[in-house]
């Protein structure tokens, strides 16, 4: 046998007078033989054609497999001489956004990624919008073909940029929140935001692509992410992989800042994890001016040193639009630095210098004038939009104290690593989020920048065949934190609601 991963070259002893297995069951022990697994299924759609290929191609065959929960799966049978690219497909299922890269299942190889606006968002641009449009099997069904449809579509340009066709796109792993992998697979939702809040699955275990209407093989294989719980997605089991935090000897802690920041904590030994809001106040969730990162959107906020005037940053150095969760947080770092805001972060008439306008008897912050902006309208940071952003950084600081301090017992110095992941963590400045009391103040050093983790982790499943067997021992294994019901957790969100906290000692390189 040759190959790796998921795709290999198998090589079989030709039968004989005292060498009589059927040729079904003879491809069998040798796959089980080569790979050292216990069971290997050949579908039925592949027998009536399997004896002549194997004497056509002198019992050596290049086999596609795939994994589900009982046993690796023969998802088709090429010659081995084929040359054609055997394709994989790894999807972030994203509320806002969705994204797909085309995988080379035999190098290992990214060959081309897209992303796109989910159009789910056409029926609702939140979760609990879309999941009581669901309630209905027409609903359901509506929201499951925007996607698939999208996906379909998006999959058949990257193919054809690739000099493919969709039919040699063999898996398909896709990773999302629960409610996203739920619609997606057109299954009922509403289960996981009614008490007791319980999904209609946590393992959608690997499925036929055509049964969601995926167009790529014709008996093409589908994995989502399993979830642990209503709040606790794939997207998050997927996050676990990319950092292999399942593997680490000393603690580490990834945070997801998305629809809601999420937080796992652990090592190779123990792992546990909780979610919290945290994130709509960073973009178009709260604030007026917030929006998700695109060209034009303002991604860093700076301080000139000798003018004390505020630098900006778009995406790709468009006009400004907007402004996304890390150009948020440069920007209360930088207002707080200059004392254009207080400890409580209220904005400072005297020290706005002129920058200051009224909206509607609320007082904002004109960090763009309209002559200069992209829409041309000024793009104002108005006292609401502070107060969200305030609460969102208490909240963050909060969520990471009740894990790591409170539930493990831990000092936040203990933390051998401090992953950030999401397309919120790509932009992030760790040392703005550490001024403004949002994340703790230990060595910048030790924060690293993840990016897409669920699309890394869907990677990951298509190319290495024991992250299936990692994925089910952590959600085995890994212990939810239910924060609704931590006492203390308003108590400590009312101290982390100073800049950057009430209690100064917590953030010593904070010097103001």
């Amino acid at each position: 046998m040759s190959g790796s991963g998921y795709v290999r070259i198998i090589r079989m002893i030709p039968p004989a007078l005292g060498n009589n297995t059927a040729d079904v069951q003879r491809l069998e022990q040798a796959l089980r033989k080569e790979l050292d697994t216990g069971y290997v299924h050949v579908p039925w759609h592949l027998v009536p054609e399997l004896s002549a290929r194997l004497r056509v191609w002198d019992w050596q065959a290049k086999v596609v497999l795939f994994r589900d929960r009982r046993s690796l799966r023969v998802v088709d049978l090429l010659d081995p001489a084929d040359s054609a690219p055997v394709l994989g497909a790894a999807l972030d299922i994203g509320t806002t956004r969705m994204v797909i890269s085309l995988v080379d299942l035999e190098t290992g190889e990214t060959l081309a990624e897209t992303g796109f606006d989910n159009p789910q968002a056409d029926i609702g641009p939140d979760v609990l919008t879309r999941i009581h449009h669901a309630r209905t099997p027409a609903g359901r069904a509506q929201l499951q073909d925007l996607a698939v449809t999208a996906v379909n579509r998006h999959l058949a340009q990257l193919c054809k940029e690739n000099r493919a066709a969709p039919d040699r796109v063999f898996l398909l792993a896709g990773a999302g929140n629960t409610a996203m992998t739920h619609l997606f697979a057109g299954l009922p939702a509403f289960g996981i935001i009614q008490e007791p809040y319980i999904p209609c699955t946590n393992i959608p275990d690997t499925l036929a692509a055509q049964r969601i209407g995926l167009v790529m093989h014709p008996e093409g294989q589908v994995f989502l992410f399993p979830n642990i719980g209503s709040y606790f997605g794939g997207d998050l089991l997927a996050g676990i992989l990319a950092a292999d935090l399942d593997l680490k000897e000393d603690p580490c802690i990834m945070v997801d800042v998305g629809t809601n920041a999420e937080i796992v904590l652990g090592s190779k030994d123990w792992l546990m994890a909780c979610a919290g809001a945290a994130g709509p106040a960073l973009e178009s969730g709260v604030s007026q001016i917030g929006m998700t990162a695109k060209p034009g959107v303002i991604d860093r906020v700076a301080v000139d040193p000798s003018t004390r005037e505020l630098v900006i940053h778009t995406i790709e150095d468009q006009p400004p639009v907007g402004i996304c969760g890390s150009g948020m947080i440069d920007l209360a770092a930088a207002l707080f630095f200059t004392g254009r805001i207080d400890i409580r972060g209220k904005l400072v008439p005297d020290a706005c210098e002129g920058r200051l306008k009224d909206q509607d008897g609320i007082p904002a912050f004109v960090l763009v004038d309209g002559a200069d902006s992209g829409t041309g309208n000024p793009i104002c940071l108005s006292q609401v939009d502070l107060n969200s952003l305030t609460s969102a950084k208490a909240a963050m600081y909060t969520i990471l104290e009740v894990i790591v301090a409170q539930t493990a017992g831990l000092a936040f110095e203990d933390l051998e690593t401090f992953y950030v992941a999401g397309t919120f963590g790509s932009f992030i400045n760790p040392k703005s989020a550490i001024s403004i009391g949002m994340l703790p103040d230990i060595p910048v050093d030790r924060f690293q920048v993840l990016g897409n983790t669920s699309l890394k982790g869907a990677r990951q499943v298509l190319t290495d065949p024991d992250a299936f067997d990692r994925i089910m021992a952590v959600k085995d294994t890994i212990t939810y934190i239910e924060l609704n019901v931590n006492q203390s957790f308003m108590t400590l969100f009312s101290g982390a609601k100073f800049y950057p906290h009430t209690d100064r000692s917590r953030f010593p390189s904070v010097q103001i």
